[in-house]
């Protein structure tokens, strides 16, 4: 029984998307009862994810990533001051949607950003060092961006949480790689898809506490829920384009795809754990509605994906 439902689960991965957005928005209990795990089921993703790809791919062509820190500070350094300077040249520089591009665009990939490598058919073990890479480097390339934005409070509040983050992904991550060496050591076919399965209903699950504070948006304000959710998609959606148009008749060919979903899909929860609840308040309903895109992201751009990465 259990193991149909894992199969289930990777089998119509893009529908559990779609099932775990629909629960953050219509189950509103449901999602605020998962708020307070949240970080237990982002630890538990992540063993789960490790567990899949294992250490020989998510390590095994470090060697390869010699492009990989130039990528990352291009991507959480060079972009959000980019924008931050176009939007201060037009006159919002001190507008909460400035503020939601910058922190959007400086934050490093989301943890189930392997998982959305995986639906799209793209290498999980190098979306796996891309997304290590940049969370390692996060403590860095948020310095000069928290500069610029003397409002965010403290330097070292953010800092700090990098460096939690990047212990909980140590701890999570190794203990993953360690029960794949004891219990799946050469895995087969039907448990790497059983793993799938579980893995997709893991970050399906995740979802529904992201989403909590939309549900009281939507009734509240329901333009302003769609002016945020118009801003998220264009955020992630123009990144993850712009990055595939860059790379895809690169030497970076190869890796594009991983880049591109490390692009377009941050990890700006980071910031809810450093920065003041007075200035993300009037982000709130974006961090919800910035789940949208992302979780719609194999839903909605495999075309693009396939087009851009093809052999044409």
């Amino acid at each position: 029984m259990i193991q149909r439902i894992l199969f289930a689960a990777s089998t119509h991965a893009r529908l559990c998307l779609i099932l775990g957005l629909a629960g953050g928005l219509l189950l509103p209990a449901v999602a605020g009862a998962l708020v307070p795990w949240l970080p237990h089921m982002v630890a538990g993703l992540l063993t789960i994810t490790a567990l899949r790809i294992g250490w020989r791919a998510a390590m095994g062509a470090v060697g390869d990533l010699r492009w990989g820190l130039s990528a990352v500070l291009l991507l959480q350094m060079g972009v959000p001051l980019a924008c931050l300077g176009i939007m201060t040249l037009a006159g919002f520089g001190d507008s909460p949607a400035t503020l939601a591009i910058v922190l959007a665009s400086a934050a490093p990939a989301i943890a189930g950003s392997v998982n959305l490598a995986l639906i799209l058919g793209l290498d999980g073990g190098r979306m796996m060092q891309i997304f290590v890479l940049g969370t390692a480097a996060f403590p860095l390339t948020v310095l000069p961006v928290l500069a610029a934005l003397p409002q965010l409070g403290p330097v070292t509040d953010v800092v700090f949480a990098a460096l939690r983050l990047l212990v909980i992904i140590a701890v999570s991550a190794g203990t993953g790689f360690v029960l794949r060496r004891v219990f799946f050591p050469s895995p087969s076919q039907d448990q790497i898809k059983a793993l799938d399965g579980l893995s997709v209903i893991a970050f399906s699950s995740i979802v529904v506490g992201l989403m909590a504070a939309l549900n009281p948006a939507l009734r509240s304000d329901p333009v302003a829920v769609l002016w945020w959710a118009l801003l998220a998609f264009a955020i992630s959606y123009l990144l993850q384009l712009f990055t595939l148009l860059a790379l895809r008749h690169g030497k970076l060919k190869a890796v594009a795809g991983p880049i591109a979903i490390g692009a377009g899909n941050r990890n700006i929860a980071i910031f809810l754990v450093a920065l003041p609840a007075e200035v993300l308040a009037p982000l709130m309903v974006f961090i919800g509605c910035w789940q949208l895109p992302m979780y719609l992201t194999p839903v909605l751009l495999p075309r693009l994906y396939k087009w851009a990465l093809g052999d044409e």
